[in-house]
């Protein structure tokens, strides 16, 4: 019980998170069009702009990543039998952990490498573009871990489960 309160209150703080970074970007987005608009544009609302675009699809990614909101067709997958069914989500799972494990791996090493760039117009690094896909990845790792160690292996839910549902196929 304490885990699932532990990945609420994550799910929580990312969500709260990504609704403020929202604000700011549409109040950066917002003062860029007024001071063009006054022909006095300040030069770093774009940029910023940019890298605040990059965080807030990051922590969408985790939201998605942790509601299994993202999209999957798996029209066909559902017409396998419940050991192909298995396989394939087996494999699908597998291969979103690696896919996790390296972004996440990866993009701590685009951290260090940009560390010491400054951005054009706003005094940050660089590396702060690419610190958002860190969670990001390690976050789907986890949660394709986690399926995997779960519905991967329990196989399809019967019918009239939970919206992510997969139908009961043969044996």
């Amino acid at each position: 019980m304490r885990w699932r309160q532990l990945r609420a209150a994550f799910d929580r703080a990312v969500a709260a998170f990504a609704a403020l970074l929202l604000v700011v970007l549409l109040a950066v987005v917002t003062l860029g069009i007024v001071t063009r608009a006054l022909a006095r544009p300040l030069s770093w609302t774009d940029e910023m702009s940019g890298y605040l675009m990059v965080w807030v699809s990051c922590l969408g990614w985790i939201l998605a990543t942790r509601h299994n909101a993202h999209i999957r067709i798996r029209y066909f997958q559902d017409k396998l039998p419940r050991a192909g069914w298995r396989a394939t989500e087996i494999a699908i799972q597998a291969a979103m952990a690696v896919a996790g494990l390296v972004v996440g791996y990866e993009s701590i090493l685009l951290v260090q490498r940009n560390a010491d760039i400054e951005a054009v117009s706003i005094p940050v690094s660089t590396a702060w573009i690419y610190a958002p896909l860190i969670p990001a990845g390690f976050v789907t790792a986890a949660q394709a871990i986690t399926d995997l160690a779960g519905r991967a292996v329990r196989g399809p839910a019967p019918t009239g489960a939970a919206p992510d549902h997969v139908p009961e196929h043969g044996a």
